[in-house]
């Protein structure tokens, strides 16, 4: 099978089949939103689920946030475009569990109450603290939110089958993807407004389970077409994507040695440690993450859901390696890059190759990419609901209820607030998606982890394990951090002086790191530590009550 076919769409049957597939899954997801709604009647509720999640529920839903478009599609073009480099992301979304479990899960749980800024606010002056946290919360949820945006748009247009130069509709292939963008985030809007916790975590557990289902079923067609011998799968994978050997090496796409150009490939290299920095140390300050481990009763039960959130997300990681490679064996390089330049559509590709092989015929590869496709946007939706529940309640929690109305809001004032925010953050983050197409959408999460990495963990790491540290050492550590992470991406070559750039006809670009983790992160630490001493302020009976809460749970919410 030629593999110009793979980048054809399979016609109306997949097109009517995905739609319906699609459809089916927004019914069930949205009738399990409005049930949550009815036993949403709480700001606990709204926010937290009511603390009734048990730490197997809680670990499905931790995986179902955490395993967002960028681990299905990204991952898995990065892998079929660039062989052994795309895998770094892999192991650099795993390893960066084991920093979320041992540093933080545990004490963020006793510690706190809906939000990141709880603990933060804890022993120190509520405004400043609570500000920071907020405006940390939303920039992190819509850098993570844009990759989700994107790579919804590109799997719509390789749905239907909408390439440069066709339309459906009446729509070009941007205008349709600009549409599904849209579509993405009026959804993603409802089941947070709607829902709250309770209905956006039981929309993640299912769409943990479809995703690990999907995944485990490709991953076992691929094998069994290569007969269970990965050494044929990795050969056919290296000579289909045109780079021979060197596709199963590192340094394809990062730490990439230029003859001649000593300057450059130290950059590179940085470049490719920064990415590393940013993946491992991001998961413990992504604010949709840390809310998490507030919808248990327990210490005991939030580690549990760690536990079991490694488990499942260890085992999807490896999961991708096949997916990527079988993608490069079986489509090949160049039509996955002529249907998504970004290699955000391997997947989907790969999946309606093994329909064709395995199901027999057309009806077979567009049944297949039907179900793999719906599989993703069930992921996409879940993900950007998550992300909206856990910045709109920041707004809502930390600035209106803490800061605007100095802790005098009540419940359902604080929850309409949310409701109103994620309106907002929905439209911004839609509007931002359109601009970022050309990106692939795992790149674009690595981009949220630094962010968050240089912004959140920093003070959370210093609020919980450093006495000295105070009000001003957190609003510097925040600021800092974030602000060196954002302008450094500005200037960077993911906006501006490369073809692949959000604006690839300007350039204003001097810093020549794609990620920014290097030197934000530690200037997000480094700033924590003089806005501290430059400070008078000290409460160590709070810092003694913070952690015996910390590390026994008493008073805990």
């Amino acid at each position: 099978m030629s593999p110009a076919f793979a980048a054809e769409a399979g016609g109306t049957t997949a097109r009517n089949l995905t739609i319906t597939l699609f459809l089916i899954f927004v019914a069930v997801t949205l009738a399990i939103t409005i049930w949550a709604s009815r036993q949403t009647k709480t700001a606990t509720d709204f926010y937290a689920g009511g603390r009734s999640f048990s730490g197997f529920q809680n670990g499905m839903a931790i995986g179902g946030d955490y395993m967002s478009a960028a681990s299905f599609l990204g991952i898995a073009g990065l892998i079929a475009l660039y062989g052994y480099d795309g895998f770094l992301y892999s192991i650099g979304f795993l390893v960066a569990w084991l920093v979320a479990l041992l540093l933080v899960a545990e004490l963020l749980r006793n510690s706190g109450r809906y939000t990141m800024a709880d603990v933060l606010a804890f022993r120190m002056r509520q405004r400043p603290v609570r500000t920071a946290a907020a405006v940390s919360t939303i920039t992190v949820s819509i850098f993570y939110l844009l990759a989700q945006m994107v790579g919804a748009g590109a799997l719509v247009a390789l749905l239907l089958g909408i390439k440069p130069g066709t339309t459906f509709l009446g729509m070009d292939a941007d205008a349709a993807k600009i549409a599904t963008i849209i579509m993405v985030g009026a959804l993603m809007i409802i089941y947070v407004t709607v829902g709250g916790m309770k209905g956006t975590t039981y929309v993640q557990i299912v769409k943990a389970f479809l995703l690990m289902t999907g995944a485990v079923v490709m991953t076992l067609l691929v094998l069994a077409k290569y007969k269970f011998n990965l050494s044929s799968l990795l050969g056919d994978a290296a000579s289909s994507s045109g780079k021979g050997s060197a596709f199963l090496e590192p340094g394809l796409r990062y730490g990439v040695e230029v003859a001649g150009n000593a300057t450059q490939t130290f950059y590179n290299k940085m470049d490719l440690l920064s990415l590393g920095i940013a993946l491992v140390l991001g998961t413990a300050g992504l604010p949709h993450i840390l809310i998490r481990f507030y919808t248990v009763p327990t210490a005991k039960a939030a580690r549990k859901s760690v536990l079991w959130a490694i488990g499942i997300i260890g085992t999807f990681y490896l999961l991708t390696l096949a997916l990527g490679f079988g993608a490069a064996a079986l489509v090949g390089g160049e039509a996955i890059t002529a249907q998504d330049r970004a290699g955000n559509t391997a997947a989907p590709q790969l999946a309606q190759v093994l329909g064709v092989d395995f199901l027999g015929g057309e009806l077979g590869g567009a049944t297949l990419l039907a179900i793999i496709a719906a599989v993703a946007f069930a992921t996409i939706l879940a993900v950007v609901a998550g992300l909206t529940l856990a910045s709109s309640s920041s707004l809502a929690h930390d600035f209106y209820a803490n800061v605007v109305k100095n802790g005098q809001a009540s419940e359902r004032q604080e929850v309409n607030v949310a409701r109103i925010s994620a309106l907002v953050i929905g439209a911004v983050s839609i509007a931002l998606s359109i601009f970022a197409q050309n990106l692939n959408v795992a790149f674009l999460v690595a981009l949220a982890f630094a962010v968050a990495a240089s912004g959140n963990l920093p003070a959370i790491l210093y609020s919980l394990f450093w006495k000295r540290f105070n009000t001003s050492g957190a609003v510097w550590a925040i600021y800092g951090g974030l602000l060196a992470a954002v302008v450094l991406v500005f200037f960077s070559p993911v906006v501006s002086g490369a073809p692949t750039a959000m604006f690839p006809d300007h350039d204003w670009q001097w810093f020549p790191l794609s990620n920014p983790g290097l030197i934000s992160i530690p200037i997000g630490f480094l700033c924590g530590w003089i806005g501290t001493l430059v400070s008078k302020e000290r409460d160590e009976e709070k810092y003694a009550e913070l952690e015996v809460r910390s590390l026994t749970g008493a008073g805990a919410h």
